[in-house]
């Protein structure tokens, strides 16, 4: 019996067994090379709406750092545009009055956003479900509320203009028609995807998978849960904050939008409409929520809310994990069809 089982490869309980211990394969390394080889494919299509793609790659950036607290740690928030709009004011303040140098711009950015996010998390996040949201909520609203009344520095309402960044590099000039702009957004977004993606698969990504799953068996094993969720919510900041000074540099404004409740919303209307806990599903979502917005808004300006409200419960009911979950599906019933035709 023990011959004709080991011998055996067609009865369905071995295949499944052969199926369960195949480790899955890990594409998620090929999402960055791909963004950035379509990214340069859209230069060349799509030379008249450069400007859009460049917002598109920045906000990218922005819900691919919302990804990190929420699909990795399990944060549920909507104040993530603090740090987007720490990082802008920053670069855009110190565009204005001190440096002007693309690369230092997104430096400070960064630094700032990931100052905001390190000293708010170190309060709110003792706190969980509806009274955290409630906090994240408050502290966008302070952040905004700040900007406002700060209006030697940030403008206020007008918005704060005169960004004017340096040459990329020395070299490469921030022209008229976006082109500098739009490279160089791609550029970070790749970059940010590359570290991201090596953040969430070392140890401590790990270990903040492990929080958001079972925290007491984090803690039993000498862990500190919140610290963990604080850091990565610091690290996080990072990303926004560059992500919101690489909107700076490229739109030279900022505005009190950058740090609005509503646009916290969106990026996590994007999140989910991409897919949480990917990393490229935050790329997927934005472009794909960016680009139907563009559309129908420039088709129907009156409305273009009812179309898009459609779109996402079509995506809600019939891809509850998110866009990217639909090639996921696919890939498995291609593997599954594969393996049926090799039994």
């Amino acid at each position: 019996m023990t011959d004709g089982l080991s011998k055996g490869t067609t009865g369905p309980m071995t295949r499944d067994t052969t199926a369960l211990a195949a480790p899955r394969r890990d594409f998620g390394w090929l999402a960055a090379p791909i963004t950035g080889a379509l990214g340069l494919a859209a230069f060349w299509l799509f030379p008249e709406d450069l400007g859009l793609m460049t917002r598109i790659a920045a906000t990218a950036l922005y819900v691919l750092s919302l990804d990190l607290v929420l699909g990795y740690c399990g944060i549920a928030t909507l104040g993530h545009a603090a740090m987007f709009g720490t990082g802008a004011y920053a670069a855009g303040i110190a565009a204005v009055h001190l440096v002007n140098d693309p690369l230092v711009l997104l430096l400070i950015g960064g630094a700032a956003g990931g100052v905001m996010a390190l000293v708010t998390g170190g309060l709110i996040l003792h706190a969980r479900g509806l009274t955290l949201l409630m906090l994240t909520i408050a502290v966008t609203q302070i952040v905004q509320e700040v900007a406002n009344k700060a209006r030697d520095w940030t403008g206020g309402s007008d918005g704060l203009s005169g960004v004017d960044p340096a040459p990329l590099l020395g070299l490469f000039r921030f022209d008229m028609f976006g082109r500098t702009s739009y490279l160089f957004a791609v550029a970070v977004l790749v970059v940010g995807m590359v570290a991201a993606r090596r953040i969430v698969r070392s140890p401590f990504g790990l270990a903040c998978r492990g929080v958001k799953e079972d925290p007491l068996r984090i803690s039993a094993l000498g862990g500190s849960p919140r610290a963990y969720l604080v850091t990565m919510y610091a690290v996080a900041g990072i990303f926004a904050g560059v992500a919101g000074a690489l909107t700076a540099v490229s739109s030279g404004i900022v505005g009190l939008d950058s740090v609005s409740f509503s646009w916290s919303a969106e990026a996590l209307v994007m999140l989910v409409l991409g897919g949480t806990g990917r990393l490229y599903g935050a790329v997927i979502g934005t472009v794909a929520f960016m680009t139907v917005h563009h559309i129908l808004a420039a088709t129907d300006p009156f409305h273009w809310m009812l179309f898009i409200g459609l779109f996402l419960m079509g995506i809600v009911l019939f891809l509850p994990g998110g866009i990217a979950s639909g090639g996921e599906r696919l890939r498995a019933l291609l593997a599954r069809k594969g393996e049926g035709d090799q039994a």
